[in-house]
Order: structure tokens, then C-alpha cells, then sequence
């Protein structure tokens, strides 16, 4: 017998164990849960653990915004050979002895703090022509992603061993930690890939909050939906404001000029959803959320 699922609104912070894809964890997690509906903020390669944010229920409508934050990374680079997926689970198709000082390995690196062009791997889940880049490299299709422009704002030497390089990195939104594994290879002359691969954090969420995925329950207590948001300005509406604003209509709040994107709130404190202001105090409704004070549910909504 099949069992119901239940709404759950809230975000989870997971610690995603190796082995499984972003979806893979994600599915896992919505069936601990018996969530009805659930969404991740970012892919993990299944080599990679660490911080996936889950969102679930209304929290799903905040899920771009944590696509878009920055992120931290400890990588092992293993120098001496490259392969086919840019990490140890890929076929080696070069080495080469590592004859690298320190000194070569800091100067190597430094090309690639600030903002570089990137190139990610072949075996990506970036799509073109509505198909992902991975299964186009399956068939041997050996057509690169095009280039992007990425930030990275800071890479930490943390150990070395031999070949084996761990280094913290904080980077923004379309970084490939692979590439740059198999990019400082090329520019040391030795080959490199990713050896491990652990997410520290996104945004303001930190592996300290994250949760094994074994310890995932029906009794975990999610995080607030706007815990999500709070790089965005927030705005108090009070009662027939908070309600037009649930009927879809724009508002008119005094004293604000700011434009872009707002966390709404009203005069209890209850978080209404997402707006955007266009100055001159005028907020528009974008993202509501269901249950919020004066919001007027679809049909089938909570289906």
C-alpha cells in the first residue's frame, strides 16, 4: 500500500553522501520525508558530498535564488594524469610526471582567482539542443561546452602531499570544480583531476547545518522558506496591503526606492512571499506563497 505523502514547506540543508546523483539524494530524502513535493538548488556530481539545500513544498519557489549563490569547495587534485570526466571516476587518457615546486603550484593558481573564462567538462549536465553534454560524450561525441565567464574569489592551499593537492575554493554561480582540477593540469604540464570532491557551502548554508541523509525523518524540522532569501531587502506591509498583495495586486508603500527583488512580509511578522519593487514604492507580487495571509489558492494546488 502506497503511503500518502504530506505538504512539508521548508528548506533542509543536506550533507549528500557519494554515490548518488542530486536527484537521486533529492528522491531519497522527499520519501523519508513522505514530502509531496520537493526540488535541489544545484547539482552534485555523485563522487562529490556535502551541502545540496532541499527545498520542499512552497520553499521550491525560492529555489533559483540558491542556484545563483556562491558556493565553497575542499577539492583533492591528484597531479600526474587527466581523464575523461576531469575526475577518478573517468577513463586516464594522459600522464605525466609531477615535477611541480610549490612556489609553480601557488603561481599556477593564481591564474585562476577573479574572473576567468571556464570551459566545463565534456561530461556535464549542461544541455544544447535540449539534450545534456554527458550523454552526448556516452556516444563518444567529443563536442565541448561552450566557454563561460565564472568568479572565483579565492583558492586556499590547505595540504600536499606528493601529487596530491587539497585546496579550499569559493567561487559563484557556474563554477566546475572539475575544470579547474583538469585546467591546472594542463597549465603545470602533468595532467590533474578531481580525486574528492566536498561541498563546504552555499550561500549562507554551511555543512555544520547539514543533515546525514540516513537521519532524514519524518520528524526533521525543516528551515523557514525565507531562510533562503535573506540577501534580499524585506518589507512590512500592513493588513490591507498584505492582503491586496495576496489577491495578485500591486501596493504602494512609502519611502522606498530600491529596485529589484524584496521579501514580503506583514505586520505580524507572517512571510507573504516574493515581490519586486520598481521604485516610487510601488511592489509587485512575483512568488506567493500558499497559505500566506489574504492569498487566494489555485484550484488543485495542494494536489
Amino acid at each position: 500500500m502506497k503511503v500518502p505523502c504530506i505538504r512539508r514547506d521548508g528548506l533542509l540543508v543536506l550533507d549528500k553522501p557519494p554515490g548518488l546523483t542530486s536527484t537521486q539524494a533529492l528522491a531519497q530524502a522527499r520519501h523519508r520525508l513522505r514530502a509531496c513535493k520537493g526540488g535541489h538548488t544545484g547539482t552534485l556530481d555523485p563522487l562529490a558530498t556535502g551541502v545540496l539545500v532541499l527545498c520542499f513544498g512552497e520553499a521550491t519557489k525560492a529555489a533559483s535564488f540558491l542556484v545563483d549563490s556562491d558556493k565553497r569547495y575542499r577539492v583533492i587534485i591528484a597531479l600526474g594524469a587527466s581523464t575523461t570526466t576531469y575526475d577518478r571516476e573517468g577513463e586516464v587518457v594522459a600522464r605525466g610526471p609531477v615535477a611541480v615546486s610549490d612556489a609553480a603550484l601557488r603561481e599556477a593558481l593564481s591564474r585562476f582567482v577573479g574572473r576567468i573564462d571556464q570551459t566545463p567538462p565534456r561530461f556535464s549536465a549542461i544541455k544544447q539542443d535540449g539534450r545534456p553534454f554527458y550523454e552526448r560524450a556516452r556516444r563518444g561525441d567529443e563536442t565541448q561546452p561552450a566557454s563561460r565567464s565564472v568568479v572565483v574569489t579565492g583558492i586556499e592551499i590547505v595540504d600536499r602531499v606528493g601529487s596530491m593537492v587539497t585546496l579550499d575554493v569559493a567561487c559563484g554561480k557556474g563554477f566546475y570544480v572539475r575544470s579547474l582540477a583538469h585546467d591546472l593540469g594542463v597549465v603545470l604540464g602533468c595532467g590533474g583531476h578531481v580525486a574528492e570532491l566536498r561541498r563546504l557551502a552555499v550561500g549562507r548554508f554551511s555543512i555544520d547545518q547539514a543533515v546525514a541523509l540516513a537521519d532524514v525523518g519524518t520528524e526533521t524540522a525543516l528551515l523557514e522558506s525565507d531562510a533562503a532569501l535573506t540577501g534580499l531587502p524585506s518589507v512590512v506591509l500592513p493588513g490591507f496591503l498584505a492582503r491586496a498583495i495576496g489577491h495578485g495586486q500591486s501596493v504602494h508603500i512609502g519611502g522606498r526606492d530600491h529596485e529589484g527583488w524584496v521579501r514580503l512580509y506583514d505586520d505580524s511578522g507572517v512571510f507573504l512571499g516574493i515581490g519586486w519593487s520598481v521604485g516610487a514604492g510601488e511592489i509587485h507580487p512575483k512568488r506567493l506563497w500558499i497559505g500566506a495571509p489574504g492569498h487566494v489558492e489555485p484550484m488543485g494546488a495542494r494536489g
